[in-house]
């Protein structure tokens, strides 16, 4: 009696093999979804509707080849449509590759834009002079002025200083960067807009640049 015991204090003491860890694949954009293809769409505004023809096959091959994602023109809507396809290999490719469209749709280059589709940080930040001063007429035209400088020097010096890409269309501006990068290119802009000589813009773009690349 006495050893069936101690047998069975000593079966209760054995620790349990434990079962093998599941391997799982991981799951595919059409898997995550349900089987259901998602679909985003990016309206063309008739002043790119040019450039869009021109650029199609520049805009066509990366989101197709590279992001496994379908997209057509709708000729009737006047809107890019892009769709999930079975080899999607990621969820996200479906949003990069519309803010890539919608990137161009705003005014960027092909070069620039395509960046969206490489890399995560990035983003494109959009606001008007008006967000930033009530200005009409003459005061305004100066503004844009101010801000694109005599051949654009003030504008691709504010790019280059912060590695960002900006885009005057008329009173809206467009900034594509990192985060940090479009803090500081909005603040230099915003101060043209305010009425600081550029002058005194650069010298400030100089300390902050460097303090960014420290």
């Amino acid at each position: 009696m006495a050893e069936s015991t101690q047998m069975e204090i000593q079966s209760a003491t054995e620790p349990m093999p434990m079962p093998a860890k599941p391997i799982f694949k991981p799951l595919k954009a059409h898997e995550m979804s349900d089987g259901k293809v998602q679909f985003r769409k990016v309206s063309v505004p008739p002043n790119r509707y040019s450039p869009l023809k021109k650029a199609w096959l520049d805009i066509y091959t990366p989101v197709y080849d590279q992001m496994k994602v379908d997209i057509r023109m709708n000729l009737k809507s006047r809107k890019v449509e892009l769709k999930t396809r079975a080899d999607t290999p990621d969820v996200s490719n479906l949003q990069k590759s519309a803010d890539f469209v919608h990137a161009f749709m705003l005014g960027f280059d092909i070069p620039d834009a395509i960046s969206l589709l490489r890399m995560d940080e990035l983003y494109v930040e959009s606001f008007e002079i008006k967000d930033v001063k009530t200005l009409k007429g003459e005061h305004q035209s100066r503004a844009i002025g101010r801000l694109s400088g005599k051949g654009g020097k003030t504008k691709f010096a504010i790019e280059n200083s912060t590695k960002t890409r900006i885009v005057i269309a008329d009173t809206r501006i467009h900034i594509l960067g990192a985060f940090s990068n479009i803090k500081v290119a909005r603040n230099s802009l915003c101060s043209l807009i305010m009425g600081s000589p550029a002058g005194k813009v650069y010298s400030k773009l100089r300390a902050v640049s460097a303090r960014l690349a420290e």
